[in-house]
């Protein structure tokens, strides 16, 4: 396959976040792309203050593409539970944030027992969603979206993966995100489902 011409060799991934940028890197590799992240090239995280995933995907592509003058591809995501009207949705992150930086494990710890407080029924349905933006220096950009159904499992299971794939069971399987190799979660996760449209519009 080869890169859309406007696309190049060289594309920025707009994230300070190792493991998506590991996860990302794995999609593209295929593509014979050269990935670099934002972080590499020491540039600032902009404040997200959007409340929408793509409203915060849009600040990251179109900060890095104008600071780098590379085209900058931003990831947002997160978990929605059905059962906290989509909470903790964009707010994903925040709910790990602590003095010390980001907590996963108290971030799920407070995600199930914010589900325990509302008596929420079981399965406990949840989406982790991805939204895509591509962005050139020139402003354009393009959206491409993803999503993965499944259900909030307790206690966490799993030391694969990151963030709150150890209490996250997609649709059609008995194991977590976390018990999965990046390989099984990269072919059926939110991520991979939005790189699915990537890859179709950007590559042929």
């Amino acid at each position: 396959m080869t890169a859309r011409a406007d696309l190049g060799t060289r594309l920025l991934i707009a994230t300070h976040n190792k493991g998506k940028l590991e996860e990302i890197a794995a999609l593209l590799q295929p593509y014979g792309v050269e990935v670099i992240s934002a972080a590499a090239l020491g540039l600032p995280e902009p404040a997200e203050t959007e409340d929408s995933f793509v409203g915060n995907a849009r600040i990251k592509a179109h900060a890095a593409a104008q600071a780098s003058g590379l085209p900058a591809l931003a990831d947002d995501s997160g978990i929605c539970v059905d059962a906290l009207n989509g909470a903790p949705g964009v707010y994903t992150a925040d709910w790990a944030e602590t003095p010390q930086g980001r907590d996963f494990t108290l971030a799920m710890t407070r995600t199930w027992e914010a589900c325990e407080a509302a008596q929420a029924a079981e399965p406990r349905k949840a989406q982790f969603r991805c939204t895509l933006v591509l962005a050139w220096p020139d402003g354009r950009e393009e959206i491409f979206e993803g999503a993965v159904g499944g259900r909030l499992v307790w206690p966490m299971r799993g030391a694969e993966g990151h963030g709150y794939d150890p209490m996250f069971q997609p649709d059609g399987y008995d194991v977590t995100f976390a018990e999965m190799s990046l390989a099984e979660k990269g072919k059926i996760s939110h991520r991979a489902d939005a790189f699915e449209k990537f890859v179709k519009h950007c590559f042929s």
